[in-house]
């Protein structure tokens, strides 16, 4: 169970606050029910338009942290074969910060990907009766009917709209404040990750009848699995439209005619992506010296290409694994414990392995 809450200070979501001190899941819990306004006030980098949502809503900030804790972990799921890996948000709060003030497709990843944890944890907090402004979707009440047939709404639908707006409201109000490039590109994005979640809302049903004759259904609507928004905004990532501002300043238009104009779905930047291969805090890079790579890979997590062809080691290691597993009726699979040697590759560092950095 990682403990989210100590770094909820920075990453109550893309506020962009980098300091971190310590606050532990009790402290928080007392904040939230003694004092809000005191709880709020003392965090840092907040606008005057989350600070107010906080005061009115203090159970939602832990909430928000179970938000950041998915979003976190999805964001290194998606990038674990990558150069940046998305792990300066354990390794350095700064250092995502550096990320996040460039304008590049990893940037607009992250604040799509924190959008829809926010998104998501309201949500569900919702859903399970830990918040006061919100329970069950109230507008599922009653009859409806799809391509099964008829059905009576019940149970407990997840109230989406609810988690959207409240979402949009507070991570959006930092965006709010510019007028400037960067500041319409995280609001694009923010929203993308938004819909994100929503596009996997689905339809849940439950039989009644005579041996689940299904004569009557009772329905609700669902999240999806938050690994289905992360896949998703992954190859929205992967197809990101690079963008200019138009002339007017109030919108994008395609940086290359050749592409096609981005929807509210798509991701955009405006910064091509540094190679990431050196330490360099400029650009929110740890390097990939170090890193675990496939000799055998073509992709991404090969040598060659995480190791930025500087090469790399080699060194031969012995772990226990599960083997000759064998399937007992019913219903039990055995295994044996068996001793395997295995060769583990990781990048070299570059001769000259301090940080770069231009300031």
């Amino acid at each position: 169970n990682m403990n989210f809450l100590s770094g909820i200070w920075w990453s109550l979501p893309l506020v962009l606050v980098w300091a971190t001190p310590p606050v532990t899941s009790s402290w928080w819990y007392m904040g939230a029910v003694g004092s809000s306004r005191v709880m709020c006030d003392n965090v840092p980098g907040l606008v005057s338009r989350q600070r107010q949502l906080c005061r009115r809503h203090p159970e939602a900030m832990l909430s928000i942290g179970r938000g950041v804790a998915a979003w976190t972990a999805e964001c290194q799921h998606q990038f674990r074969r990558h150069r940046w890996d998305c792990n300066a948000l354990e390794r350095g709060q700064r250092l995502l910060g550096r990320v996040l003030l460039r304008s590049s497709r990893e940037s607009a990843f992250v604040h799509a990907i924190s959008s829809a944890g926010v998104v998501f944890a309201i949500t569900r907090a919702c859903s399970q009766g830990e918040l006061k402004s919100c329970s069950c979707d109230p507008e599922k009440k009653g009859s409806a009917k799809d391509s099964k047939g008829h059905f009576d709404w019940g149970g407990c639908s997840d109230n989406i709209d609810y988690g959207i707006k409240f979402a949009r409201a507070f991570v959006d109000a930092k965006e709010r404040k510019g007028k400037d490039a960067r500041a319409l590109m995280n609001l694009h994005n923010n929203r993308a990750g938004r819909k994100a979640v929503k596009r996997f809302l689905k339809q849940e049903c439950k039989c009644h009848g005579v041996s689940g004759s299904c004569t009557l259904r009772t329905c609700w609507l669902a999240m999806a699995d938050f690994r289905k928004t992360g896949d998703y905004l992954w190859k929205k990532y992967n197809g990101a439209i690079q963008v200019v501002m138009n002339q007017d300043g109030t919108g994008f238009t395609v940086a290359n005619k050749r592409f096609k104009k981005p929807t509210k779905n798509d991701l955009v930047y405006f910064e091509s992506s540094p190679d990431y291969c050196i330490r360099d805090r400029d650009v929110g890079s740890l390097g990939t010296a170090g890193r675990v790579c496939n000799q055998t890979s073509r992709g991404m997590d090969s040598c060659e290409v995480m190791c930025c062809g500087r090469g790399y080691d080699t060194s031969r290691v012995s772990r226990m694994t599960k083997c000759e597993c064998k399937f007992h009726w019913c219903c039990a699979v055995r295994c044996q414990d068996c001793l395997e040697v295995v060769d583990i590759h990781t990048c070299k560092a570059p001769k000259s392995a301090g940080w770069i950095s231009r300031t």
